[in-house]
């Protein structure tokens, strides 16, 4: 069945709870949340799933920056054994920033609703109700549960700063271990197990959980759920856009997430530009399927690609950016399966510019009042995989391709030194104002991958409390380069010295200095890593004072 277009987000003022005790219970929520799913296989006694058995993952979000702002709680109408195998409490936000997969046994933490649930799950006797499952989540009585359950006081967690993220909760057995987990968890733990979940509940941890719950339209980075409302998922699709609905409040503005057919590279830098590779059938040896990039009058093509059936893999080219601003396209085309995007729009940028202004020993700003850090969104691990596949025989002249998972991965790690430069009379931390600051900064990138498949930090630039973190930058040079790259500031052209270092204005108030450096351009499949390294410095006095001025003596 292809998915029907409903009415996309509909505003509601009010929510009916379904409520056997209370019957006008007030909402002030407003539900993101669709959902589909299918008919169930039949299960054996190790590998089996009631309907019914199922539940909610729900961590208030702050709406600004993303970040969860509490414990996640876990809502079902069922007591889960106490020996259930689990993940512990991971939502789908921390897994996006890296967290990984933590076995559990025992010490399962839920609440069982004083008003129960509806069902969440469908199977194929029973397909659930997705404008009962809004009602409930929306209203006054599930917020102030949770609100109750979280710690977080009603009427600040209804006043358009926060939401709700909901994940669909299955429980089940397999290979005669009962577990419980998000499709998130779901669609991790299969590629930990090269396929092995889906081989056996397909039906369940990749089609009706992660099917459960989707957006109507794009909210905390997550995209939209524009496929199918039945059928077989990817690992991939869950991870990216299934498994999760929202609940906002009070017309909470909706930051759409980035584009990914647009992309901002530094001028000659190298990259790594990739795409998803999707099918529904098999892509085996037999017939290998190929991916051709081509920019810039070049082509590159990727070949040998085999997928198992109704799944995905990213596919990536590497190369190095011109070296002045433009804007380029990329155009992407397969012999099979199915793309993520077909042409990418690339804006080259270059950032030495904007290089603060000489500054002067007249130089006054009376109305500076000392801005907040700001704080840029850090990656600062990553992970992607390859499929291969071999022949498996069945000693009588037949078989079939079974395929394998190879899972990479990359971490960036990062230190930095910020000192008076070594013309300065201060040898501490504390300097005054008017003297130079050096910035040095080191670079690690730790990976299991090939060297075709990353590339080491490349840039770092820095910026300053004077200029409102904004307006003017320094460019770092690189110093040494490759995995282990450290980087220093550019030769200044004002310094009588060319020196590298950048000089504090001398009208800085005494206290904290706090200059940021952001790391970037150090590339995997799975996107840039970057992080923000910030070390403060204390101004103390100014350089006037060290000066003497004194009337020439008469001979």
């Amino acid at each position: 069945m292809i998915l029907l277009k409903r009415i996309l987000w509909v505003l509601l003022t009010f929510c009916l709870l379904i409520n056997p005790t209370h019957s006008n219970v007030f909402a002030n929520g407003d539900g993101n949340i669709d959902n589909g799913g299918g008919g169930m296989g039949s299960g054996t006694s190790q590998n089996k799933w009631t309907p019914g058995y199922d539940g909610v993952r729900i961590t208030v979000v702050r709406a600004s920056d993303q970040k969860p702002v509490s414990v996640s709680i876990d809502y079902t109408n069922k007591r889960p054994s106490t020996g259930l195998i689990h993940f512990g409490k991971v939502s789908k936000l921390h897994y996006r920033a890296g967290k990984s997969l933590s076995v559990q046994v025992g010490g399962y933490a839920y609440q069982i609703p004083a008003t129960p649930m509806p069902r969440i799950i469908s199977s194929g006797d029973s397909v659930t109700n997705i404008e009962v499952i809004k009602r409930y989540f929306c209203s006054e009585g599930a917020v102030k549960m949770v609100a109750n359950d979280t710690g977080i006081d009603y009427n600040t967690l209804t006043d358009g700063n926060y939401k709700l993220l909901l994940e669909p909760i299955a429980y089940f057995t397999f290979q005669g271990g009962f577990m419980g987990m998000t499709a998130h968890e779901a669609a991790l733990y299969d590629q930990l197990l090269n396929g092995g979940l889906r081989s056996k509940m397909v039906s369940l941890t990749h089609q009706n959980l992660p099917l459960a719950m989707f957006l109507e339209t794009p909210d905390l980075g997550y995209p939209a759920w524009n496929g199918s409302a039945s059928g077989r998922v990817s690992n991939h699709q869950i991870i990216t856009s299934l498994g999760l609905g929202i609940v906002r409040f009070n017309d909470a503005p909706v930051t759409p997430p980035p584009s990914q057919t647009n992309f901002q590279y530094r001028a000659n830098t190298d990259v790594i530009t990739s795409v998803w590779l999707s099918t529904s059938d098999q892509i085996t040896p037999d017939s290998p399927a190929s991916v051709t990039f081509r920019v810039l009058g070049s082509s590159y093509t990727v070949t040998n690609i085999v997928i198992p059936e109704g799944d995905s893999q990213l596919v990536w080219m590497k190369w190095r950016t011109p070296s002045k601003p433009q804007s380029l396209s990329i155009q992407i085309s397969s012999s099979d399966g199915t793309l993520s995007a077909n042409s990418i729009t690339a804006s080259i940028v270059d950032l030495n510019q904007n290089v603060p202004p000489d500054p002067k020993a007249t130089d006054r700003n009376d109305s500076f009042r000392q801005p907040s850090v700001p704080s840029y969104t850090a990656k600062k691990s990553s992970s992607w995989g390859v499929w291969s596949a071999h022949w498996h025989s069945d000693g009588e002249g037949h078989g079939w391709w079974e395929f394998d998972w190879t899972e990479y991965s990359a971490t960036l790690s990062a230190t930095q030194s910020v000192l008076p430069d070594a013309k300065s009379p201060s040898t501490t931390k504390s300097l005054k104002s008017g003297y130079g600051i050096d910035i040095r900064t080191s670079t690690i990138i730790s990976s299991n991958a090939p060297s075709s498949h990353t590339t080491g930090v490349q840039t770092a630039v820095s910026y300053f409390p004077e200029f409102q973190y904004k307006s003017y930058w320094r460019l770092h040079d690189l110093k040494t380069g490759a995995y282990n790259a450290s980087f220093w500031l550019k030769p200044n052209d004002y310094s009588t010295y060319r020196s590298r270092v950048h000089f504090t204005p001398i009208w800085y108030p005494d206290g904290s200095y706090t200059p940021i450096t952001r790391v970037m351009d150090a590339w995997t499949p799975d996107g840039m890593l970057t992080l923000q390294l910030q070390t403060p410095v204390t101004i103390s006095g100014n350089l006037f004072s060290d000066w003497h001025i004194a009337p020439q003596k008469n001979k």
